[in-house]
């Protein structure tokens, strides 16, 4: 432990998976991504999905406002920009998309397989239906952001990435090779092999909470809701999967933190909601799992710069600094509706804290 450096300066990360939701929410909870993230490619899973670049604009328009907002409340000036996607459907239109990608109004397309996770309803039933959307993908560079989860009842929970990587990604990266293509939150050792093993063009992003957790989390002294999120956390030996692969200083790997609030009310319900509100412990969470890897000197390439050389994009200027001295989580967060979250981690004191540098 004395080797342990007690603070570490590294350029402002990315969070290049976020959920921001909407409304009250969406006041509540940007800011607690500002404080740490300069950048964050924005989910477009809505109630009602961002299915076009009208929709995007508009919602990217609203996470500006309610940031203004913020500052007004608060004096306090947080630089963060919304990176916005476009949520695939069976009647996706290739040239819109494309165009809107060209016109800078969106960064990426998504995919969710119907019925895959929170408001995903409206995803795709089947990859061949989308198959000219993807090919125009490729043809303008256009990044595709997967939710890699078959979804056919027949399918054991805990194998559903698996199975979608064998039986849709592997397909499609050999009929598409060109096509740029982020894993999204894997979750699995298959999940890591298919990555280190495809070409230059396919990446993925760790979440905090499967490099920590692994399943029994969920059912720790009884059910664990607030541990609940798709795709569920796995077995040990794929958490140590993920965890080597964060570490191993691959630029393939770079951080999203799936961060996805619900109430407390909708996660502690009979049909209890998935999604893990982890802003505000996110980073300092990231630094413990290098820590204990022995990795520090590869945490700012993971947090810093794996993902902007693979959207293409400069590192950011400023900076920020973790102290080794502690920060306790709240226990609940007020929404703006009057609502309650908990936050991952709640009530833990962690063993990173996040300064904010020039």
């Amino acid at each position: 432990m004395s080797d342990v450096p007690m603070t570490l300066r590294m350029r402002r990360p990315d969070d290049w998976h976020l959920h921001l939701r909407d409304g009250p929410m969406l006041d509540t909870v940007v800011p607690w991504s500002a404080r740490h993230f300069r950048r964050a490619i924005v989910m477009p899973n809505l109630a009602r999905p961002v299915c076009d670049a009208r929709a995007a604009a508009a919602y990217r328009h609203r996470i500006l406002d309610a940031l203004a907002r913020h500052r007004a409340r608060t004096g306090i000036a947080d630089t963060f920009e919304p990176l916005m996607t476009v949520y695939l459907t069976d009647d996706t239109d290739p040239r819109a998309l494309v165009d809107a990608f060209r016109h800078g109004t969106v960064c990426a397309a998504k995919l969710y397989p119907a019925h895959a996770t929170t408001n995903a309803a409206h995803g795709v039933r089947d990859v061949a239906r989308i198959m000219p959307v993807l090919a125009a993908m490729a043809d303008a560079g256009m990044p595709l952001l997967v939710h890699a989860e078959a979804t056919a009842p027949s399918i054991d929970v805990f194998d559903r990435e698996a199975v979608f990587i064998d039986q849709v990604l592997v397909p499609l990266v050999a009929r598409l090779p060109g096509l740029k293509l982020v894993v999204e939150h894997i979750t699995t050792r298959e999940g890591v092999e298919f990555v280190v093993s495809a070409a230059a063009t396919v990446a993925a992003t760790l979440t905090p909470q499967h490099l920590l957790y692994n399943r029994n989390a969920m059912f720790q002294g009884g059910l664990r809701p607030h541990h609940y999120c798709l795709p569920v956390l796995k077995r040990e030996d794929h958490r140590r999967a993920l965890r080597r692969a964060a570490t191993s200083g691959n630029p393939k790997f770079f951080l999203g933190t799936d961060s996805a609030p619900h109430t407390r009310q909708a996660k502690e319900s009979a049909c209890g909601c998935a999604g893990i509100f982890n802003a505000p412990s996110a980073l300092s969470t990231y630094a413990q799992v290098f820590e204990e890897e022995g990795a520090l000197d590869r945490l700012e390439a993971f947090c810093s710069l794996n993902g902007p050389a693979f959207y293409g994009l400069a590192p950011n200027a400023g900076h920020v600094t973790l102290v080794r001295d502690g920060e306790r989580v709240p226990e609940t967060i007020d929404t703006a509706d009057g609502g309650v979250l908990t936050p991952f981690r709640a009530g833990e004191t962690l063993d990173w804290r996040v300064l904010d540098d020039a």
